[in-house]
């Protein structure tokens, strides 16, 4: 299986998430504002066994995760990518996404979005991509639906209720 290494967007450098991001991803684990809608603040150790879980995704399916930096001045923006995840009864494939607060408004987050579903259709042949979001998270709900995914309904996930959407090709 071929991975999808470094590759870039029209404002971004983008690099699998790897252990020499420990400090990067730790400081927005630690970050209140950003994590307030991914389930709190994380510890040394949660980061740690995050970046664990999604080397351990990249040698088991080729994809994961991707750490994003400024092409500009190479400053850390944030992490997204595809994940294999079991929602509700079903396996499906997530695009999953997160930025430091300081990046948020400025279209980036779709711009991740839309490159990291070209690579999902066009070279990892996915049929489908879900993306899911907190009810009371409309920037990402606004986000998701930019990038073209139809609402499908309400879930819970995590004990709190998201909405989820789904991308067919």
């Amino acid at each position: 299986m071929q991975l999808i290494e470094t590759f870039t967007t029209q404002r971004l450098v983008a690099e699998p998430l790897q252990f020499k991001h420990l400090n990067e991803l730790h400081r927005m684990h630690q970050n209140k504002q950003v994590m307030a809608t991914l389930g709190g603040v994380r510890s040394d150790e949660e980061t740690r066994l995050f970046i664990l879980n999604n080397l351990h995704h990249w040698q088991c399916y080729g994809f994961g995760l991707w750490v994003f930096r400024d092409k500009v001045n190479n400053q850390f923006v944030g992490r997204a990518g595809l994940r294999n995840i079991h929602l509700a009864g079903k396996d499906e494939v997530e695009l999953a996404y997160a930025l430091m607060a300081k990046f948020w408004g400025k279209g980036l987050a779709k711009e991740m979005g839309e490159k990291i579903l070209k690579i999902g259709f066009e070279l990892l042949n996915l049929g489908e991509v879900i993306c899911f979001t907190l009810t009371t998270n409309q920037a990402s709900q606004r986000v998701i639906e930019k990038l073209g995914f139809q609402y499908e309904g309400e879930i819970i996930h995590a004990n709190l209720p998201h909405l989820l959407y789904r991308l067919t090709v």
